[in-house]
C-alpha cells in the first residue's frame, strides 16, 4: 500500500475544506469539564491528579524519556543527513529575517514565566536536596547545574524543533493549513481533514491549554511572593485568584490590540527587562566566578549528557524523577505546539539544518548563562558563607527565590519591583500568544483566527489555571503538564515518522530530477553566448513571456488534452504556469516566471552610457512543485521550450513510479 501523495505547494492545489467546528467546540467542552470537576470537588480532584502523577511516573516514566531522546536524536539526525539540505518553503525562498533578527526572536521564545520562576529555585533545590551526592556539598553545586542544564536544554529544544520543523515544513513547503493535523498527511492523506485530524489537533490544543495554565499558575505563585515580600500583601489563594484575574484581562485587552501593537510590544519590553536583570546580577553579584562555574558546568553537562538522557533510577526508585525530570519532559511536550508554532513562523525560507542548529544551539546557550547567573549567585552565597538566607528561603517557599536572591544586592526594593514587572509582562505574553496559537489551531490553521475566540482561549487558561490552584496548587500544575502531554507524545512519534517520509519522497523526487538534464540553453552557441553577456529588461521577459513562452505551453496543454488528460495553463502578471491533472495527486506543474536580480558589477562597461547603466535585469526561470530550478530558459525558441517542459514531465513521471514501489 503506497502513502498518499503530497500536495504541491504552487497555487493549483486544492483548498482544505472550511474551518470545522469540531475542534474548537470539543476542546472547549473537555477545558469546561475539566474546570467544574476541579471547581466542584477539589479535594477529589487534588487526590485524583495525585494519583495520576504516580500511576504515570511508575508505569509510563520509561516512555517519557524515550521519547524525549528519540526527538533529539531525530533532529540531529535530519540535520546532519542529505535532509538537512531542504529548505523550508520553495528552493527559492529566501529567510524573511537575518540571522540577529532571528536569533533574537529565538532568545524570545526561550524565555517565559518559568524561567524566571526556576532560575534560582531549581539550581538551590538540587544544591539542598540533590538526587545522588550529599545535601548542601562541592559536589552537589556541581551536580545542581547539570542537572539544571539538562531539564532547560536541548532536550527540551529538540521537542519544539520536532513540532517547529514538521509545522515549517507542511505549510511552507507544500501548503498544508499551519496546523499539528498537516503533519499526518503522508501516513493519512485527506483523512486529515476528518476525525483523525480533529483528534490530534484537540490533543494539541488541551496541551497548550495546560502547559500555558501550568506557567501562569506558576508566574501569579511568584508575582504573589513578590508582594508579600515587598508590601506585605497576604500570600494565599484568594490573592492570586484576584491576580489571576487582573492579569488575564490585561492579557484580554493585549490580544484585542493585535498581534503588532500588543503582543511584539511586550515581547521587545520582556527581553529589554530580562537582559537588564541579568546583566544587573551578573555585575554586582560573583563575576569571575560566574565565568568560571558557565565553562565547568558546560563540561559536565556534556560530560554526563547521555546517561542524564536515559537515566530511570530503575534500581534505586526515586520520587525526584517524577517531580522533576519528567515533570519537565511532559511541561516541554504540553508547550511544544505553541512554540514550535511560533519558530516555525519565523524560520520560512531556512533549511532544515539551519533549522536545527539554530532553535537547539541559540535559546539553550542563553538559558544555560541565565542559569549560571541567577543559580550559580546563590549557591556561591551558600558555599562562601555569606548568607543562607537564599538556600533557606527556597526550603520555605520556593516562590520567593528569585526575591530573596535580590534581596542580597544593592537597590534590593527596585530591583525586586522591576523583576515583578518582568513576571507581570511575560505572564500576559504567554497567555496572549498562547490564545492566538490555540485560536489558529481550532480555526483550522488560520493565521488570524476571529477575536472573540483568541478572547475565549485567553480567559480559559486563567481559569485553569485558578482551578488548578485550588485543586492542589504546584503538585496539581506539575500533573497537569505531565499527563495532559501523554496523548501528545504518541502524536508527535507519529509526526516524526510522516515528516520522515516526506523528505524521502522528496529525496525520490531529486533523484528523479537529476537524471537526464535538460538542455538549459540554446542550440545555437551564438544564442547562448548572448544570452550569457545580456542582462535583460522587464519589457524583454515580458515579451518573451507572451510571445514565445505562452504559446509553447498552450501547445503542450492542447496536446495533453488531445490524448485525454486534462490540462490548463494559467496567467498572472510576469508568470506562466502549466498544469496537468490538477487536483489530482500525480498533478504536474510547470511554470515560467519573471524574477528580478541585481546587476553584477562586472556588466557595467565603462563604454556604456550612463543613462544605459541599470540596477537590476530580469530571467525568465522554470519553477516546479518545490520552487525555482534555478535556470533560466530566457531566449528558448517555442520548440527548445517544448522540450524543456516535456524532460521535466518526463522526470515527473519517473518520480510517480518511484514512490508507488516504495
Amino acid at each position: 500500500m503506497t502513502n498518499p501523495a503530497l500536495p504541491s505547494s504552487g497555487p493549483a492545489r486544492p483548498a482544505a475544506p472550511p474551518p470545522s467546528r469540531v475542534v474548537l467546540v470539543v476542546s472547549a467542552g473537555l477545558a469546561l469539564l475539566f474546570v467544574l470537576f476541579g471547581a466542584l470537588a477539589p479535594e477529589a480532584a487534588g487526590r485524583t491528579f495525585a494519583a495520576l502523577q504516580g500511576w504515570i511516573t511508575r508505569e509510563l516514566g520509561w516512555f517519557y524519556l524515550m521519547a524525549v531522546a528519540g526527538f533529539l536524536i531525530f533532529v540531529i539526525g535530519l540535520a546532519i543527513s542529505g535532509h538537512g539540505r531542504v529548505r523550508l518553503g520553495p528552493n527559492h525562498s529566501e529567510p524573511a529575517y537575518s540571522y540577529p533578527g532571528w536569533f533574537a526572536m529565538l532568545f524570545s521564545a526561550g524565555m517565559g514565566i518559568g524561567l524566571v520562576f526556576f532560575g534560582v529555585a531549581e539550581p538551590v533545590t538540587h544544591f539542598i536536596l540533590p538526587p545522588e551526592a550529599p545535601p548542601a556539598s562541592i559536589a552537589a553545586a556541581r551536580e545542581a547545574l547539570r542537572i539544571s542544564y539538562f531539564h532547560w536544554g536541548l532536550h527540551a529544544w529538540a521537542i519544539y524543533a520536532v513540532i517547529g520543523l514538521s509545522l515549517a515544513y507542511f505549510s511552507y513547503r507544500h501548503g498544508l493549513p499551519l496546523t499539528i493535523r498537516s503533519a499526518l498527511y503522508p501516513l493519512v492523506g485527506e483523512r486529515i481533514h476528518g476525525p483523525i485530524g480533529h483528534a490530534v489537533d484537540i490533543f494539541a490544543v488541551l496541551g497548550t491549554m495546560f502547559g500555558v495554565a501550568t506557567s501562569l499558575g506558576l508566574g501569579v505563585l511568584q508575582v504573589n511572593a513578590g508582594l508579600n515580600h515587598v508590601l506585605g500583601v497576604p500570600s494565599n489563594f484568594t490573592v492570586q485568584i484576584v491576580l489571576i484575574a487582573i492579569i488575564t484581562a490585561l492579557a484580554t485587552l493585549s490580544v484585542a490590540s493585535g498581534l503588532d501593537r500588543g503582543i511584539r510590544l511586550l515581547s521587545s519590553f520582556n527581553m529589554a527587562t530580562a537582559g537588564l536583570l541579568m546583566v544587573f546580577v551578573f555585575v554586582v553579584g560573583p563575576t569571575t566566578f560566574l565565568l568560571q562555574t558557565f565553562v565547568q558546568n558546560l563540561g559536565g553537562y556534556i560530560d554526563s549528557f547521555a546517561e542524564r538522557t536515559f537515566n530511570m533510577y530503575a534500581y534505586d526508585p526515586k520520587e525526584w524523577l517524577g517531580s522533576w525530570t519528567l515533570f519537565y519532559w511532559g511541561w516541554w511536550i504540553a508547550w511544544s505546539p505553541f512554540v514550535g508554532m511560533f519558530i516555525a513562523r519565523i524560520s520560512r525560507g531556512r533549511t532544515i539544518r539551519e533549522f536545527v542548529m539554530g532553535v537547539l544551539l541559540v535559546p539553550a546557550g542563553f538559558t544555560f548563562a541565565w542559569m549560571t547567573v541567577f543559580g550559580d549567585t546563590a549557591i556561591w552565597l551558600h558555599l562562601t558563607g555569606a548568607t543562607t538566607a537564599v538556600t533557606e528561603t527556597v526550603q520555605r517557599d520556593v516562590s520567593l527565590a528569585l526575591f530573596a536572591l535580590l534581596e542580597q544586592f544593592p537597590l534590593a526594593r527596585v530591583v525586586s519591583w522591576f523583576a515583578m514587572a518582568l513576571i507581570v509582562t511575560f505572564f500576559i505574553t504567554s497567555a496572549d500568544s498562547a490564545a492566538l496559537v490555540m485560536g489558529t489551531i481550532a480555526d483550522g490553521g488560520r493565521a488570524d483566527p476571529p477575536l472573540w475566540q483568541r478572547v475565549f482561549w485567553a480567559v480559559s487558561s486563567g481559569v485553569v489555571a485558578s482551578v488548578l490552584l485550588a485543586s492542589g496548587g504546584l503538585q496539581a500544575l506539575q500533573t497537569a503538564s505531565i499527563a495532559g502531554a501523554l496523548p501528545f507524545t504518541v502524536v508527535m512519534i507519529l509526526m516524526c515518522y510522516g515528516l520522515l517520509r516526506a523528505l524521502q519522497r522528496e529525496g525520490l523526487r531529486q533523484d528523479a530530477l537529476a537524471q537526464n538534464l535538460p538542455p538549459r540553453q540554446p542550440a545555437s552557441w551564438q544564442r547562448q553566448l548572448h544570452g550569457i553577456l545580456s542582462h535583460p529588461r522587464r519589457e524583454e521577459v515580458t515579451a518573451f513571456l507572451e510571445r514565445t513562452a505562452g504559446p509553447a505551453l498552450e501547445a503542450v496543454a492542447a496536446e495533453l488534452r488531445r490524448r485525454g488528460l486534462s490540462a490548463e495553463v494559467r496567467k498572472r502578471e510576469g508568470r506562466l504556469r502549466l498544469v496537468s491533472m490538477p487536483e489530482a495527486p500525480e498533478e504536474f506543474h510547470y511554470g515560467i516566471r519573471q524574477r528580478e536580480y541585481t546587476m553584477p558589477r562586472f556588466s557595467y562597461f565603462e563604454a556604456a552610457p550612463e543613462k544605459e547603466k541599470r540596477d537590476h535585469y530580469y530571467r525568465a526561470e522554470v519553477f516546479l512543485e518545490d520552487g525555482s530550478q534555478d535556470y533560466d530558459v530566457m531566449g528558448f525558441s517555442e520548440e527548445e521550450l517544448i522540450r524543456d517542459v516535456l524532460a521535466q514531465y518526463d522526470r515527473h513521471f519517473q518520480y510517480l513510479h518511484a514512490i508507488r514501489s516504495v
